[in-house]
């Protein structure tokens, strides 16, 4: 049975990132890392966005917006969000570019099998795969389990999920210098319902049909609607290069509750992805470096994951839209029709002081939120 320092279950985002700021610390050449996925990663199953004020990625950024459009059925607002910018990276230039750096580095190996089970018995841990088993130090597993929260009521469980077609269109219907961020003039039927136009040129765009919301619709409710907001934009000729599919959750559900002392959940699995938002690559970069730094000071898995106030305000939005789920919509027209986008990034992105939390939390209806506060004090 081999051994390896550290082992990581699943491969995606945050195995990746974690191992790859590994890398960049120069602090780990001596230890034996295996990565083990039945997904080789050979695909572009997936698109992810963020905003930046950085060179973040940049070598793979394949499209960068210095504006974002935030509409609704009654008003439409341009972004001007200088200094950040909203980039795009495609899920295979990610891949990639990770497994060309790690390719560099003989101590890290990629498994093509599927996780069983693994286990901390104190002094190593154990993982079995269908073809396998293997002893390490420490786990970091990233293969989210979803009955985990739908096994409890203290936190509700959210879902933003959303088909997206990219298409070539014959009309030159898109500005390619802004991203549609949220637009919320589709209908909501009772729902968090948004499209997201992410355009590449004047004639090419991501289109999302997106919710969060507790139930996922059937594939063709998605793609009807798709339909229609594209006949809207006065687009008659297209084509579809290319679909994508996702379910990203959201909830404020503590996740680190069975993190062990050499066993540790990161990315979904361990709540990495931003509750309220559903926005997951800036958020998995910063939990991935302050994991990498953790790890060269400390042993206990355990004492790495903190509840802060940014998990208590992503706590009562979730709740909010779950009591209410119809109430997306004016949540975040009221947040951006207006509030300083610079600010509103900044809070999402967990940078903000308090008194800066309260001049972005004040301009949201105060009711819900106040009734959800009160029931989770009481």
């Amino acid at each position: 049975m081999k051994h390896y320092n550290y082992i990581f279950t699943g491969s995606g985002l945050s195995a990746l990132m974690t191992v790859y700021q590994m890398i960049l610390s120069e602090k780990f050449q001596d230890k034996t890392i295996l990565l083990i996925d039945l997904d080789v990663k050979k695909s572009n199953d997936r698109t992810w966005c963020f905003w930046d004020d950085t060179a973040l990625f940049d070598t793979i950024v394949s499209k960068k917006w210095q504006t974002a459009l935030f509409k609704n059925e009654k008003f439409s607002k341009e972004l001007q969000i200088t200094p950040y910018q909203y980039k795009m990276i495609k899920g295979i230039d990610f891949y990639n570019f990770i497994f060309d750096v790690i390719a560099k580095h003989p101590n890290i190996t990629f498994l093509n099998e599927k996780v069983i089970s693994f286990q901390d018995f104190g002094n190593q841990c154990l993982v079995k795969t269908a073809q396998n088993e293997f002893t390490s130090d420490k786990i970091f597993n990233s293969i989210f389990n979803p009955e985990i929260v739908k096994n409890q009521t203290k936190y509700p469980l959210l879902q933003q999920h959303f088909i997206g077609w990219f298409i070539k269109s014959k009309e030159k219907a898109f500005n390619p210098a802004c991203a549609t961020f949220m637009d919320f003039s589709i209908a909501q039927k009772g729902n968090t319902r948004f499209m997201y136009v992410l355009p590449t040129s004047t004639t090419e765009a991501l289109l999302e049909y997106t919710l969060f919301s507790k139930d996922v619709l059937t594939k063709e409710e998605y793609e009807d609607e798709i339909v229609n907001y594209i006949e809207k934009l006065g687009i008659t000729d297209y084509e579809i290069v290319e679909k994508e599919q996702g379910n990203i959750p959201m909830t404020c559900y503590k996740f680190w509750k069975h993190d062990t002392k050499n066993s540790i959940n990161i990315g979904s699995a361990g709540g990495w992805t931003k509750a309220s938002t559903g926005f997951t690559f800036k958020n998995v970069t910063k939990k991935s470096k302050a994991l990498v730094t953790f790890l060269q000071q400390y042993d206990d898995f355990k004492k790495f994951n903190k509840k802060d106030k940014f998990w208590f305000y992503d706590l009562l939005f979730i709740d909010v839209l779950f009591k209410n789920n119809a109430l997306g919509s004016k949540v975040f027209s009221a947040l951006f029709k207006k509030g300083n986008p610079i600010l509103i990034f900044r809070f999402l992105d967990e940078e903000t002081s308090f008194i800066e939390d309260i001049k972005v939390m004040w301009k949201c209806p105060k009711i819900p939120f106040l009734k959800a506060l009160f029931r989770r004090l009481y």
